[in-house]
């Protein structure tokens, strides 16, 4: 037997349950994972919730990436995994979301990712904000940016987004709501944090810093900002909305546009879906965030931690957020 995170209806963290279920046997093709560290992303919040669009079946377990060690290999696996091998395991290589809120899971063999010993089980669940990060940077129609702007970058994706910047040379800006979140996003590697305290302080403090050409890029998580994003990006650049906090724009986008038509700047909506199709890409953004990782040229910075057991706590974190760095679930 094992546990798991389960649950049977929708809702708040209250419907998160402990439960216990027979161990899975690997068949044909697939290897067992015994997880070491689980990482816990927005996806899960919404999957618990009951409106994640590519909703598992109900009893449902959350969970979309799990770092552990390969402990049972099915029959027919070619792929050179072993017992004792450490691996990742991410639902964007499934046929499900979800999953992972586990001591164990069974999956096939080459939906894994090898990881070399440098990498801990706890910072290799923060590679799919990597992965995110490149698709987002590489994959998404922009031309190479050379500057770009990310709001909340004490968040997982936007200090990913910042670190895999500066590993390519490219000038990175982030703005935070606190001081507290300034100093940690400076401590994650971040050269150039703003405290927002207005629109216009904003806008100020990017014009300076870019010699009044603004930022080739925006990635922002707020609908309601995108007019005001607009006036921080240099001629041609581009808006990058990457979720929707807060609910969509409640303004006339075109016409916003249109307003600035003579910077000739444009808005792209982008997700890690849009990669559900493009295997070999997704595969080689998340092996090059694991080479890079392993080179000392990413580091997360340091997780807030928690027992699996415990993973209704991490979700009433979650949803206040006033959590700085992961979440990360291990089991006892």
């Amino acid at each position: 037997m094992m546990h798991v995170v389960q649950l049977r209806v929708p809702g708040g963290p209250e419907v998160l349950e402990w439960a216990e279920r027979p161990l899975p046997q690997p068949g044909p093709g697939e290897v067992r994972v015994r997880a070491r560290a689980i990482g816990i992303s927005g996806a899960d919040a919404l999957i618990r919730a009951g409106t994640y669009p590519w909703m598992p079946p109900l009893p449902a377990v959350p969970g979309n990436e799990m770092a552990g060690v390969v402990d049972a290999v099915g029959p027919g696996v070619t792929s050179g995994l072993h017992e004792g091998h450490s691996v990742l395991v991410s639902s964007r290589e499934l046929a499900f979301r979800g999953g992972c809120y586990a001591e164990a899971i069974c999956v096939p063999a080459d939906s894994v990712y090898l990881l070399p010993e440098s990498i801990t089980p706890v910072a290799a669940v923060t590679l799919p904000n990597y992965q995110l990060a490149g698709a987002m940077l590489y994959e998404s129609g922009l031309l190479r940016p050379w500057s770009l702007l990310i709001h909340g970058a004490a968040g997982g994706v936007a200090t990913a987004v910042i670190q895999l910047a500066m590993a390519d040379g490219i000038r990175a800006i982030g703005t935070v709501s606190t001081p507290e979140k300034a100093a940690f996003a400076r401590a994650a590697g971040a050269p150039d944090v703003l405290v927002r305290q207005s629109v216009e302080s904003v806008r100020k403090a990017v014009m300076a810093l870019t010699g009044g050409h603004g930022v080739d890029v925006v990635f922002a998580a707020s609908g309601n900002e995108f007019a005001t994003n607009l006036d921080l990006l240099a001629p041609r650049g581009t808006l990058i909305s990457f979720s929707v906090h807060g609910g969509p724009p409640d303004t006339d986008l075109l016409a916003e546009l249109r307003k600035r038509q003579s910077k000739c700047v444009g808005i792209r909506v982008y997700s890690i879906h849009s990669l559900d199709q493009h295997r070999d890409q997704r595969r080689a953004l998340m092996q090059r965030a694991i080479d890079l990782m392993a080179a000392g040229k990413l580091a997360p910075p340091a997780p807030m931690v928690l027992p699996l057991a415990e993973a209704r706590r991490a979700h009433e974190l979650l949803d206040a957020r006033n959590v700085l760095g992961k979440l990360v679930l291990v089991p006892q």
